[in-house]
């Protein structure tokens, strides 16, 4: 395929604004938003450049996606990046006020925004900006591209095809190093078949193979099906590469990897019940003095699926550590975080949020007596400005346009091994469902409840008649405009995982109430290494206050339901939820819950409404920069 330089885009936007300083327009663009000139241009500063995206979820088409208004930080993180959020953010990093980059990186002003800028990411639209990036460096061989996982998960056709079709579009992105997290949630087999298929090299120095499982037959036949991917070094007992060196514009870069440490925690075992994780900072440091020392590399990165915080923490703990290119927590960070080693040295630590919304750019001037000098900007991706690859935009209508068939596997409980409703019908007519309107802006990132984590927890409640619903504090799902359509495809992007099935159950009020101060202490100790990376159980029918800066179990105080009852210790309430991580439940998946929610709740006019958001009270923050002044940023 040609390779497409700078003259080729150009001629691509058409010879009017090749020849003149008139913005750049693109089908569906407002005449008062167009493209800055030169906005995505990015001359090569060095010889050797890094492309980073992270948390894609499954995205390839381009998708709406706000920013948090709650993003707190404490301990060593309060006040500190990615811990600030709305206008103290904008002030921060420099970023104007109703600008293009405070519509990316802030949630302020959302809903007109987006009326504004449109949607953000896009596979097709990544693939050209990556090319545009690539020619800026003067071709691929000066450039390397990494991804930090949540790659192959997150929306109903990653679900139905097992991941295939991110490794798929990846390879025509032409990723070259990943690591994972939400990856591993498939069975190891499908797994290493994604490896063996992926073009790129996936890493972890972090993931090994169990002793009992090392010594077993199974296991070999299954890493010799997949030409030994999955067992790196048997002596190591590494089930992939630990790290890779990279020729990058005559600089020889090595890449570590770090896969999601509690992968273990968060997702069930019976899905990985071969590999193990960890943190392994000892083991990290190791690596980097024999790499320094036998592979004598101009720089070391990391490739990270830690969580900035914790990202943060591991950089300055592990010398010989040039950069960390970060994910897992969705940060959209404008600027790297700048931290110092043990050794004195610095380390730029990055996130480039989710969703595919960001393409992050180092570059590296490296000469004989080492790096002289690093440069590094984020481009938000504005999908409108971006022309579409055309062999991305074919891959992608292709593969939504196959059958869904008998063989699907949505669930690991064969009771819902595949949706006959939906046998018949291509992706696209499955995604395509409108279901509702949206009454407000649907949203799910942020510590504390998002609009579309009501509705996940408003669903369970009419499935099961429960008095409270539980959803995870997950990151991932996108956004739905205010008077959008709700379609099936947004549905799928907060639903979709192997492991969707709902349940319903009795507990007291004591063993609820422990749960959510558990949950807060994941998200609240002061120690990175001690914290989860994701946000705070989402409960509905139910209102709490909150302190975060409390210790454990004394966080979580004034527990009441709807009418008004308060929560008893002895007293047994009926919970629903989904996603749990230790036993397979026996409810429906939550994808067609939520489906009939809205279908049942709708008005006649098909809009959807939220009589209530179950938003905890927060105690003790009003200080934090990491929460937005309501009524002066929200309205």
């Amino acid at each position: 395929m040609k390779k497409l330089d700078r003259r080729d885009f150009i001629k691509l936007m058409g010879a009017g604004a090749a020849a003149s300083s008139v913005p750049l327009m693109w089908p569906g663009i407002s005449q008062a938003h167009q493209m800055p000139k030169d906005f995505y241009n990015k001359p090569l500063n060095g010889n050797a450049r890094i492309l980073h995206i992270t948390d894609v979820h499954g995205q390839l088409l381009p998708v709406y996606f706000r920013e948090p208004n709650v993003n707190l930080g404490v301990g060593d993180a309060y006040g500190r990046p990615p811990h600030i959020v709305g206008k103290k953010l904008l002030k921060y990093m420099g970023i104007k006020e109703n600008s293009v980059e405070a519509y990316a990186f802030s949630y302020l002003n959302f809903t007109e925004a987006a009326k504004q800028y449109g949607r953000t990411g896009g596979y097709p639209q990544i693939k050209s900006l990556l090319e545009m990036l690539r020619a800026d460096a003067g071709g691929r061989e000066n450039t390397l591209t990494l991804d930090g996982g949540d790659l192959w998960q997150g929306s109903g056709t990653s679900l139905w095809t097992r991941g295939v079709d991110m490794v798929e579009a990846s390879n025509i992105l032409g990723l070259d190093v990943m690591v994972g997290h939400w990856e591993f949630t498939y069975r190891e087999d499908e797994v290493l078949s994604n490896v063996s298929l992926f073009k790129g090299d996936f890493i972890g120095q972090n993931v090994r193979v169990k002793e009992d499982a090392l010594f077993g037959d199974e296991y070999a036949r299954m890493v010799e099906k997949y030409d030994g991917r999955g067992l790196y070094d048997e002596d190591a007992g590494y089930a992939f590469r630990p790290y890779v060196m990279k020729n990058v514009g005559g600089a020889r870069i090595a890449v570590v990897g770090q896969a999601f440490p509690r992968t273990a925690n968060a997702n069930p075992q019976e899905f990985f019940p071969d590999w193990s994780f960890g943190l392994r900072e000892d083991d990290m440091a190791a690596l980097v003095e024999d790499i320094r020392g036998e592979e004598k590399p101009d720089a070391v990165v990391l490739l990270s699926h830690n969580g900035m915080d914790v990202d943060i923490k591991m950089a300055e703990r592990v010398p010989g550590l040039n950069a960390v290119f970060g994910g897992h927590t969705h940060d959209g960070m404008p600027k790297p975080l700048k931290v110092k080693n043990k050794l004195g040295h610095d380390c730029w630590v990055t996130n480039a949020g989710s969703n595919g919304k960001y393409v992050g750019v180092m570059d590296f001037d490296i000469d004989d007596k080492g790096i002289k000098n690093m440069d590094y900007k984020m481009f938000p991706i504005i999908s409108d400005w971006l022309p579409e690859d055309k062999e991305m935009k074919a891959y992608i209508e292709q593969m939504r346009n196959r059958v869904y068939d008998k063989n699907i596997v949505e669930s690991r409980s064969s009771k819902f091994f595949y949706n006959p409703k939906r046998v018949g019908k291509t992706y696209k007519q499955i995604l395509d469902e409108k279901l509702a309107i949206a009454d407000r802006t649907l949203f799910r990132r942020g510590n504390f409840m998002g609009t579309w984590d009501q509705i996940l927890v408003n669903a369970l409640r009419h499935e099961y008649k429960a008095d409270i619903a539980m959803s995870a504090g997950v990151r991932w799902g996108t956004t739905t405009p205010k008077g959008h359509w709700i379609t099936m495809e947004d549905v799928m992007t907060q639903c979709s995982m192997t492991y969707a099935e709902t349940y319903v159950s009795e507990m007291s009020g004591r063993d609820f109430i422990n749960i959510l101060e558990g949950v807060a202490d994941n998200l609240f100790d002061p120690d990175p290494y001690l914290q989860s990376g994701g946000d705070m159980v989402r409960v509905g029918g139910l209102d709490y206050t909150i302190e975060p800066s409390n210790k454990l179990y004394e966080r979580i105080t004034e527990a009441r339901l709807d009418n008004g009852h308060k929560i008893e210790p002895d007293t047994m309430y009926t919970v629903a939820g989904w996603a749990t991580v230790n036993r397979t439940p026996e409810g429906r998946l939550m994808w067609d819950v939520v489906r009939d929610y809205i279908i049942a709740k709708r008005d006649k006019d098909m809009v959807l409404r939220l009589p209530k958001i179950n938003d905890p009270k927060l105690v003790g923050v009003s200080a934090n920069p990491g929460i937005a002044d309501y009524q002066g940023e929200l309205g």
